[in-house]
């Protein structure tokens, strides 16, 4: 949520960062509402004043036996408990108008993240790594999983329907030492807090990450009120909300592998086949609590921190800067970090690391006591995949398939594998 003072100085900047977003334009009705508000406040504050003032009368009048002026007082009062009714409900729904809005707008861009109305616009930062050597055919996961008997789409539509995926074997086994592997690496070396947290949330930690309430269709919700996370940003992120904390106890970083559930309800028709796109899937989390002056210097920190993920694996990627009109609701700044899949013949993303500023803090109102400055600030906050484990086990068996079929498992998950090598169809 954007800072309604910020939008009072800077309306021009405002519209135009919302623009280059594909949003309309805002700050005018933000204002216009705005001022009411003020008003109202205005003539709420000088109706209570008058009601005071009034009341005193009231008790100098009864002191003096003026029963005629105490009662024409009375009356007054009363007419003005009336009016403040009125001005109150007016000045409720103000609010309740003016929230809707805010709630509604997206981060503003930084300065340098490149103009674009899609992914077309987005700017290649780096490549990292080899494409696969070898001569044989690449193949796509789908048909690599089919083909050793561990992966099977079919039965998993009897039971759950499209989008959903059953691993056997050693591919349910690879997909678990993924998930050890980035643990142990994002606690071990790079200083996160594993969490363990509730795959169940509130409205109210929806809306302090943002997916609510725009992205609702996007997310499952549960026939008590409550939503499966469509990623653990949101229990961890939610952590500090309504908190405030120490600037001593700055950064908190926070790491978890959990299940994630989406809808993709706007993804019809798109990556139908295989793993890439799913209901259910697991996702190693992170997330990064920082103040203002370090929060940029953390973007460039947790993105470090999921390619060296990628990097033990020995996988070939590319880092792109999202353009400002394919961030995420939240995001200032994102970088996309896409493995190649020599199935496809392409990059996906693998993981996107986010930095939302104060956004997330004020819809959370989580805070912190600067050290040598008077009052309280709101946090920022950082999100990112450390990474997906369905799209690294594709990227997994596409660029170490062997030409019989196999798949060689790298040095770095041979210890989570019990020593093997490789996988075979039984």
């Amino acid at each position: 949520m954007l800072d309604i003072k910020w939008i009072r100085e800077n309306p021009r900047a405002l519209d135009a960062a919302l623009k280059s977003r594909g949003a309309p334009p805002y700050a005018e009705r933000v204002i216009e509402l705005d001022e009411q508000r003020r008003e109202q406040v205005q003539i709420l504050q000088d109706m209570q004043a008058r009601r005071n003032t009034v009341s005193r009368e009231i008790g100098q009048a009864l002191r003096e036996k003026d029963a005629g002026r105490a009662e024409q007082l009375k009356s007054e009062v009363a007419e003005i408990k009336n009016a403040m009714s009125g001005i109150e409900d007016e000045s409720r729904r103000i609010d309740e108008t003016m929230d809707s809005l805010l709630a509604s707008m997206p981060n503003l861009p930084m300065p340098d993240v490149p103009f674009g109305s899609d992914e077309s616009g987005n700017r290649e930062e780096r490549r990292v790594g080899e494409k696969p050597g070898w001569n044989h055919a690449a193949r796509e996961h789908f048909e690599i999983g089919e083909a050793l008997g561990m992966m099977e789409f079919e039965a998993a539509a009897r039971i759950a329907g499209s989008r959903f995926v059953i691993l056997k074997g050693e591919l349910a086994r690879l997909e678990r030492a993924l998930g050890q592997f980035m643990l142990d690496l994002h606690t071990g070396e790079h200083g996160y807090t594993e969490v363990a947290p509730p795959l169940l949330v509130r409205d109210a930690a929806m809306f302090g990450t943002g997916q609510l309430p725009k992205f609702a269709e996007d997310s499952f919700r549960t026939t008590d009120d409550r939503w499966l996370v469509p990623t653990a940003e949101v229990p961890l992120t939610n952590l500090v909300r309504e908190q405030i904390l120490d600037h001593d106890e700055l950064p908190l970083r926070y790491v978890a592998l959990t299940p994630c559930f989406r809808s993709e309800a706007g993804s019809a028709g798109r990556d139908t086949r295989g793993m890439l796109r799913q209901h259910q899937f697991m996702k190693c989390e992170l997330v990064s609590i920082t103040d203002a002056a370090a929060s940029l210097d953390e973007h460039e920190r947790m993105t470090a921190c999921a390619e060296e993920v990628l990097k033990r694996l020995g996988l070939h990627y590319r880092v792109m800067t999202l353009c400002t009109g394919d961030m995420g609701f939240g995001a200032r700044k994102t970088y996309d970090i896409e493995v190649w899949l020599p199935g496809q013949d392409s990059y996906r993303e693998i993981s996107s690391c986010s930095v939302c500023g104060d956004f997330q803090a004020r819809r959370m109102n989580a805070r912190y006591r600067p050290k040598d400055e008077k009052g309280i600030r709101f946090v920022h906050t950082l999100n990112g995949s450390g990474v997906a484990l369905g799209r690294a086990l594709i990227a997994v068996v596409e660029n170490y398939l062997n030409e019989d079929g196999s798949v060689t498992v790298p040095d770095v998950l041979r210890p989570y594998m019990g020593g093997r090598e490789k996988i075979e169809r039984a």
